[in-house]
């Protein structure tokens, strides 16, 4: 995993401008640590920094490669998983490579096939490729989103990178936010709509797109999404052929020249990952996996049971390790470190985020860096596989709004009276879009096309969120984390899974646990699910509570424009009088008062202006 840039101007020299390519650099180095490169060709630049993976002798980028008279640059981040074919096609092809690294395969892959190459990449990635005697410039972006990749476009050019903040950096992009912007953060998020960057001008490529920018001009095209088709298997077949998608796409996922672990909470999906790591390290004779899992200082004491957390980890973890042997660490988190790190949190993301959901995963991929630079971790099984309560209450399945965001009255109440009128329709107006959108089979009953409709609303929103979640907080400490989950093929097979097998034995992800009953214990295989763990501790509240009021007290503060002040005080006065979620299961009082204080940093650090 990397940190890419770029920046093509048809008008302008890139070496007049490299005191600003290194800047953009700069903000990268915390995605790649480990070496940095810039290439300048006329009036077009790469950007690349480096956390070594795979081969890292001979893997440094910008890698360039020379066919049919025509030259070629990358700058490439991402894993790709099924780099030994590729190479062995590739090489029956006539092609020959320097090095064992997949950046080179992904390079010739684009060399033979053009944009073709990406329905043959199985991976997770975003990268640029730049052709100087063709004076083009191609770039791409994984099918499922799990890596990050911003432009901004102008009229005599591009910039694009992997993070906002490298943008932000060059002069051309301004740190403004109009009214759309205001409305996606104060309406949507954490989430935002596929492909807004939230700043002014700032796009990002679509899960499953390219664009080509070259003398007949700048287009995007999509070449992957979700394709409803029929699933003709039963449902015993269809149990085996789940089994064999996971284990498949994890045991891909364990190729690495750096040590490797893996995020165990107890859970089904992450007891999934850690018991086939473990197999297969004992298969090649590599000795235990190593795991880890969070909580928080004094957790157990405030611990409150919920429809959306019935159970703490700490009670399954221990099942889990004696079950497969690993070398488990423990992380506890103190609360006042996770509220301190919201605002490098924030800062990872570029924008306010999940609030403390996401300052614990930042704090947890630090203390996992000291010992590893790879993991994996069980994001996305719930959103394919039917893991969420809102898949199986059908007051919300078919409530006509975001399942994971229901109400906007507590938005609404923080916010002062006039401002963002529109904002419940905007909103409203992405849901019923993405449900217009979602492709469905003459064939499906009421049930089975709205299903399709959930996992749509889940895949373009939910699940980007997470996973730019996980990319951020990771990358921020050069830690590369890898989602088995997130293979294109088992989303594609999940999508078209009739409910009744997807809900297998009535239960959420019902197929799931039948595929892996018999290797897992059954109380991991029976548990209900639990989302990510947060805290529970009143300290953490009291800490949120106190420098929100600060913020709404103080006159200098870029939210006076149009946060409510009573609104936020009712929130402190009354924390347990909010009756849903701000966002997703884990949103609540504190996390609304550190959203606040997140939306605050981020207009104070990033100079945010109105326009």
């Amino acid at each position: 995993m990397c940190g890419i840039a770029g920046w093509y101007d048809k008008n302008l020299g890139m070496r007049s401008v490299q005191d600003i390519l290194s800047s953009m650099s700069e903000t990268l180095k915390k995605r790649g640590p480990d070496d940095g490169g810039i290439m300048i060709d006329g009036n077009t630049a790469l950007i690349h920094r480096r956390l070594a993976v795979i081969d890292p002798v001979n893997g440094r980028q910008p890698m360039t490669k020379t066919h049919a008279e025509k030259t070629y640059t990358i700058v490439y981040n991402g894993e790709l998983y099924n780099t030994r074919e590729l190479r062995d096609e590739l090489t029956a092809e006539g092609y020959s490579f320097d090095t064992k690294s997949d950046t080179e395969v992904v390079l010739t892959a684009f060399i033979c096939w053009g944009s073709g190459c990406l329905e043959r990449l199985n991976g997770i990635f975003a990268f640029a490729v730049w052709c100087s005697e063709t004076n083009s410039l191609f770039l791409a972006r994984d099918r499922i989103g799990v890596k990050p990749l911003f432009y901004y476009l102008y009229d005599t050019g591009i910039i694009f990178a992997s993070e906002i903040k490298t943008l932000l950096k060059n002069p051309l992009v301004k740190p403004q936010i109009d009214s759309q912007g205001l409305t996606e953060i104060l309406f949507l998020g954490p989430g935002r709509t596929p492909g807004q960057g939230i700043f002014k001008g700032i796009k990002e490529l679509l899960p499953g797109e390219y664009a080509v920018l070259n003398s007949n001009g700048f287009g995007c095209r999509r070449y992957f999404r979700l394709t409803a088709h029929e699933h003709y298997s039963d449902t015993e077949t269809s149990i085996r052929e789940v089994r064999e998608l996971i284990t498949d796409s994890i045991e891909r996922q364990l190729v690495s020249d750096v040590p490797l672990c893996c995020f165990l909470s107890g859970g089904l999906d992450s007891s999934i990952i850690s018991y086939a790591a473990a197999e297969y390290m004992k298969r090649i004779g590599s000795g235990a996996i190593d795991t880890y899992s969070v909580d928080y200082t004094d957790n157990s004491r405030y611990f409150t049971r919920s429809l959306f957390q019935p159970t703490p980890d700490s009670e399954f973890i221990g099942i889990m390790t004696d079950a497969i042997g690993s070398e488990h660490h423990s992380v506890e988190i103190d609360n006042y470190d996770l509220f301190i790190a919201l605002t490098q949190a924030t800062d990872a993301r570029d924008l306010p985020g999940m609030a403390d959901v996401d300052s614990s995963l930042l704090l947890f991929c630090g203390k996992i860096k000291e010992k590893f630079t790879v993991g994996l971790s069980g994001e996305c099984a719930d959103e394919l596989f039917g893991g969420y309560p809102w898949y199986h209450n059908k007051e919300i399945l078919f409530d006509d709004n975001f399942p994971w965001s229901r109400s906007f009255d507590i938005r609404r109440s923080i916010l002062k009276k006039g401002f963002l009128p529109r904002g419940e329709e905007y909103v409203r107006q992405r849901y019923s879009d993405t449900c217009r959108n979602t492709e469905k089979l003459k064939s499906d009953s009421r049930l089975d096309a709205r299903m399709r409709e959930m996992f749509s609303l889940n895949f373009y929103w939910f699940m980007q969120n997470l996973l730019d979640r996980k990319d951020r907080m990771s990358m921020y400490n050069g830690l590369e984390v890898r989602v088995p989950f997130c293979d294109w093929r088992i989303v594609d097979y999940a999508f078209n899974l009739p409910w009744s097998i997807k809900a297998h034995m009535g239960r959420e992800k019902g197929i799931v646990r039948s595929a892996f009953r018999g290797l897992l214990p059954d109380s991991i295989i029976d548990r209900k699910k639990s989302p990510y763990p947060k805290t529970h501790n009143p300290l953490y509240f009291g800490l949120c509570a106190g420098r929100a009021r600060e913020i709404i007290n103080d006159p200098t503060s870029p939210l006076n424009e149009f946060i409510d002040k009573d609104g936020v005080e009712e929130i402190i006065q009354h924390p347990d009088k909010i009756s849903s979620p701000w966002y997703g299961q884990l949103m609540r009082a504190p996390q609304i008062l550190a959203y606040i204080i997140q939306l605050d940093h981020w207009f104070r650090k990033y100079n945010v202006s109105i326009v």
